[in-house]
């Protein structure tokens, strides 16, 4: 698989520090990436798990977060932009990071018991075949979570402001901008199950708690 040219337009633009340092010099990104991590920490604690899966991982903020509140894990994060993954490689070592496609994951069947997917499927090229892979890689009593903006009428307006001011490199960046109801519908296409779906971020955040 190959990144569309407009995508890889898009990636070229934001530093592959951008989650480490950018939001850090934005007051409202910094609230709303410290509330993913804080709401995805508290999820993990009702759930024991050994090897886990980040599926757009970036530079590997959100990943190393997670693994220093719960450090007896594997790791490993994907993302198709090798130069944010070739970044997270050298901070994260202990870590493994790996350029690959949601589409076409490279990992064999059922060997991860947590897969998280958190404000990429509105990237991805094909959101089911995701999906898909997703319940592939997932362990039979495994858990995935799948987190992005809901859709809602704030969310859509405070975007549309902030990808025409501050946030204009992530102008045309949603090419899927699900509302959460047709993203649920998506989900169960996939043949994976809903265990719980809940709002966060003043109900701007969807997440869903999937397994097989």
């Amino acid at each position: 698989m190959n990144i569309g040219l407009k995508q890889q337009e898009i990636w070229e633009k934001v530093p592959v520090d951008y989650y480490q340092k950018g939001i850090a010099t934005n007051f409202f990104q910094k609230i709303w990436h410290y509330l993913k991590i804080k709401s995805a920490k508290k999820i993990l604690e009702n759930y024991t798990f050994d090897n886990c899966l980040d599926i757009g991982c970036a530079g590997g903020y959100m990943l190393s977060e997670i693994a220093l509140a719960y450090p007896h894990t594997k790791y490993h994060g994907v993302d198709v932009y090798d130069k944010a993954v070739n970044y997270a490689k050298r901070r994260y070592p202990n870590i493994d990071f790996q350029v690959g496609f949601a589409e076409k994951l490279p990992f064999n069947n059922n060997i991860f018991d947590l897969v998280i997917f958190y404000e990429t499927i509105e990237h991805v090229e094909n959101p089911l075949i995701a999906l898909k892979e997703i319940k592939r890689v997932l362990k039979k009593e495994g858990i995935a979570i799948v987190a992005m903006d809901s859709g809602n009428f704030l969310f859509r307006l405070i975007w549309l402001i902030w990808e025409n001011t501050t946030g204009k490199i992530w102008k045309g960046a949603h090419s899927h901008p699900f509302h959460h109801n047709g993203l649920e519908k998506v989900i169960k296409k996939s043949d994976l199950k809903v265990r719980q779906k809940f709002f966060t971020h003043l109900s701007m955040e969807v997440t869903f708690i999937l397994s097989k």
